[in-house]
């Protein structure tokens, strides 16, 4: 992963903070052509929505491209652990497509979703009737059955690991070569380490170095329970079109178990070969690709 590339995502056009509750709020980001069919994108447990900027910026020439972390994650500020679950998650985009409204004015726009943050439309009570399509990344899902199956031990282990995680670096520098280590982030995009060393960290609140954006509790709590959630996914109650490109399923899961879909008529289904849950970070031409091929034909690309 060692590489002189350096990512830098500009300044919005606009920025709309979103009150989610009491003390919480979520920071909504404008990039992109204005005139654009909007795209709203969010981000995986753990990370952040700037970070997937080496995807979403070879996007911003044509769609009015909307931003935003998932509460406690990226430009959002640290809250209650008890506020961070799944449920919370559903509540907060609701509220934030409300804004989107309010603020900017209804248009067409598509819901673009990787992982966790795929959970929030999946289960909104609006199932997808605020977007004109969906396209899913990798998300969390599984079939119905006994609780010790594949992915539930695979949410076991990802939550132990997530809750183990070190969440203070002395440095940056520190991080980048720390993240070097880490198999899951093998075949990255060049330089992806140094932006996720800038996306997904902040200063420490003591001053004594950097801590993560995402505390390590938060993020283990949200993938102990997403296998809850995951099962309650009702593709055929969508009410707009809806694709899943998913990571290569043949190859070992680094983080939850791909669900092979092409068996469902209510999805439009494909995988990526050769990539795995960090997709969009690994192939962002393909993603961008294999989403353009699902929107062109229904007019909103």
């Amino acid at each position: 992963m060692a590489s002189d590339a350096v990512w830098t995502v500009p300044e919005p056009h606009s920025v709309l903070e979103v009150q989610v509750g009491a003390d919480a709020a979520i920071v909504v980001r404008r990039h992109g052509s204005p005139e654009g069919t909007r795209l709203v994108l969010c981000h995986g447990n753990g990370l952040a929505a700037d970070l997937y900027y080496p995807f979403w910026s070879l996007l911003t020439d044509r769609f009015d491209v909307i931003v935003h972390d998932l509460r406690n994650h990226g430009w959002n500020p640290a809250g209650p652990l008890a506020d961070h679950t799944v449920p919370t998650f559903v509540e907060d985009h609701e509220r934030i497509l409300d804004a989107l409204d309010r603020h900017y004015g209804p248009k067409p726009q598509v819901g673009v979703f990787h992982s966790i943050s795929a959970l929030a439309p999946l289960l909104a009570p609006s199932a997808g009737d605020r977007f004109s399509a969906l396209v899913l990344f990798d998300p969390p899902l599984r079939k119905p059955g006994a609780t010790s199956n594949e992915f539930d031990a695979a949410a076991e282990r990802a939550a132990t690991v997530a809750a183990r995680r070190a969440s203070r670096f002395p440095t940056m520098d520190a991080f980048i070569t720390l993240m070097g280590f880490l198999p899951v982030l093998n075949h990255t995009v060049p330089g992806l380490a140094d932006l996720m060393a800038r996306t997904t960290l902040r200063d420490a609140s003591d001053g004594q170095g950097h801590e993560l954006r995402c505390p390590p509790e938060h993020e283990s709590q949200i993938v102990a329970y997403a296998r809850i959630f995951a099962v309650l996914v009702d593709f055929d109650a969508l009410k707009c079109p809806t694709k899943v490109i998913g990571a290569d399923p043949t190859l070992p899961y680094s983080y939850l178990p791909t669900l092979d879909l092409s068996e469902m008529a209510a999805v439009d289904y494909d995988f990526l070969p050769e990539t795995t849950h960090l997709l969009q970070l690994q192939q962002p031409a393909e993603c961008v690709k294999a989403m353009l091929d699902f929107l062109e034909p229904i007019g909103l690309a």
